[in-house]
């Protein structure tokens, strides 16, 4: 065989992770927050991109202009006939600009974004699907502009705050105060102690002895219990400042893994009490806080906001939406764009302009690629669980991302970013979309096999009907799943009951005594 150099062509097909495409695919993962602070980064970053305020976007849509065209008639002059720019840089003039991308991406843009279509480019987009109608634009403008009235608002006390205002009370001496203000250092939001005094004695240079004083000396503060170690040391500080820490009362603080499983007998013999004493010494305990640093505020509770609105229409189906409040409104300014290009001499300037605007254009593309996936995906979850939506979770349909890729044309792993992270609000709370996939369990007569999550309903709601003289144990619970044919296991049944914190049949029936005892 002669070896020797030619050349051929090769017509080939292959997929290229260039940056642009893989930030379209980090959107779709991003939860609302993630993609606000995302965008007011990249605001930061791009000159050309621009926030659309609330007031700007209703004047555009009243006038039928674009933002850009309402800018460029108003603040800027008319640039020359080669620079005039469109509102839409996927239009018109802007051709030139889609073939250099096209160009440098070495593909077509359609290949990029299949879904798109000539009268959907714009800087408003989530539309709906042909199932239901949507709320018109998707973005949700800043309210105000640098107002914030949360700012004018007092701080909320917190624990450790608290505590160290009672600290510079009781201790005059810094270097005491300084370890004092350590050992706060270590409690936590629940008010425990959750250090290690000989790593806490050895890092400031004292004795364990100065260290433990000082723990002693905080655990007297208020709240009562607040930098106790266990939950054993938290009750005896606050029975201790009740008086009422005798020694019956030590013995049953000693012994909470008894009280725990509802053991009555064993904690008669252990106290040595009669049940009348050991009932009076059981509700002293229940009136103590056994997490005394919950009230005082901790950091910041951000409300559960869902990215999409599902509720009943006039003619029986379901209303699907995007929620506009989650979706940042960028676009363009080509106005700024055509009139800075003018001036720029310098291949560097030319070069960072246009990687501007590349970068600018891609992220509003994405944003409204984003917006529509995620409206196709809750449309078709919407439809495969319209069962649920009518009569609950125990109508939820095993569900899985195959089945929802398929049915909408898209791959599993794009369902998959789409679904993590978002959040649906509909007529039965608001829930994660994966809340919606689940494994399937089969039916005992061959019949449409049942959700997971329907099952684990199931198993709560006759645990929850049991009474004190007829508790259901696992293989009783077995046998009515497949009296109400589901097919399952036993140490499945188990299993779904652990994971919801269900006890055993036998503590739940020494629970249910207990409590019948004291009512009477």
């Amino acid at each position: 065989m002669v070896l020797s150099p030619k050349l051929e062509f090769r017509q080939s097909q292959s997929l290229v992770m260039t940056p642009q495409l893989m930030q379209a695919i980090k959107l779709l993962q991003l939860s609302n927050m993630e993609l606000v602070a995302y965008v007011e980064a990249e605001l930061e970053r791009n000159p050309l991109l621009e926030r659309i305020t609330e007031g700007e976007g209703a004047a555009d849509a009243a006038s039928g202009e674009t933002p850009s065209e309402t800018a460029q008639r108003d603040d800027a002059p008319a640039p020359e006939p080669e620079a005039a720019v469109s509102g839409d840089w996927m239009e018109g003039n802007m051709e030139p600009s889609r073939a250099a991308m096209e160009t440098r991406l070495d593909t077509d843009l359609g290949n990029v974004f299949p879904d798109d279509a000539p009268a959907d480019r714009g800087a408003s987009g989530g539309g709906s699907t042909g199932q239901s109608p949507s709320t018109g634009e998707w973005g949700g403008g800043e309210r105000g502009e640098d107002y914030n009235p949360e700012a004018f608002l007092t701080a909320e006390m917190t624990l450790a705050d608290h505590l160290e205002a009672q600290l510079a009370v009781a201790v005059s001496d810094p270097a005491r105060r300084l370890i004092g203000v350590n050992v706060i250092g270590l409690i936590d939001e629940a008010g425990y102690f959750t250090g290690d005094l000989d790593q806490l004695a050895e890092q400031l240079g004292v004795s364990r002895a100065d260290v433990e004083a000082m723990l002693k000396l905080i655990q007297t503060f208020e709240p009562s219990g607040v930098g106790a170690r266990n939950l054993a040391e938290c009750l005896a500080i606050q029975l201790r400042e009740r008086d009422r820490f005798d020694p019956a009362m030590q013995a049953l603080v000693a012994n909470l893994e008894l009280l725990a499983r509802h053991d009555r007998n064993a904690l008669k013999r252990v106290c040595a009490v009669d049940n009348e004493d050991l009932a009076d010494m059981i509700g002293e305990i229940r009136r103590l806080d056994p997490k005394p640093g919950l009230a005082f505020g901790t950091g910041v509770v951000h409300p559960l906001v869902p990215d999409v609105y599902v509720r009943p229409g006039t003619d029986g189906t379901w209303l699907v939406e995007l929620n506009s409040e989650t979706l940042p409104r960028v676009l363009v300014n080509q106005t700024y764009h055509a009139t800075v290009a003018k001036v720029a001499r310098s291949a560097e300037d030319k070069s960072f302009l246009a990687e501007c605007l590349q970068s600018a254009s891609w992220l509003t593309r994405s944003l409204d690629q984003r917006a529509r996936t995620i409206l196709k995906v809750a449309s078709e979850i919407v439809r495969q669980q319209d069962a649920f939506l009518l009569h609950g979770v125990r109508y939820l349909r095993p569900l899985n991302l195959r089945t929802v890729a398929d049915a909408i044309g898209m791959h599993e792993s794009t369902v998959s970013r789409v679904t993590s992270n978002k959040y649906i609000s509909t007529p039965r709370g608001v829930v994660e979309m994966k809340f919606f996939f689940s494994s399937a369990i089969s039916a005992s007569g061959g019949g449409e096999a049942h959700s997971a999550e329907a099952v684990r309903h199931r198993i709560k709601l006759l645990i929850e009907a049991e009474s004190a003289d007829d508790v259901l144990s696992d293989d009783t619970l077995v046998q009515k799943l497949k009296e109400a044919g589901i097919d399952i296991a036993r140490r499945t049944v188990a299993k779904y009951r652990e994971g919801m914190n269900i006890p055993s049949s036998v503590q739940r029936r020494r629970e249910k005594m207990a409590l019948r005892s004291e009512a009477s």
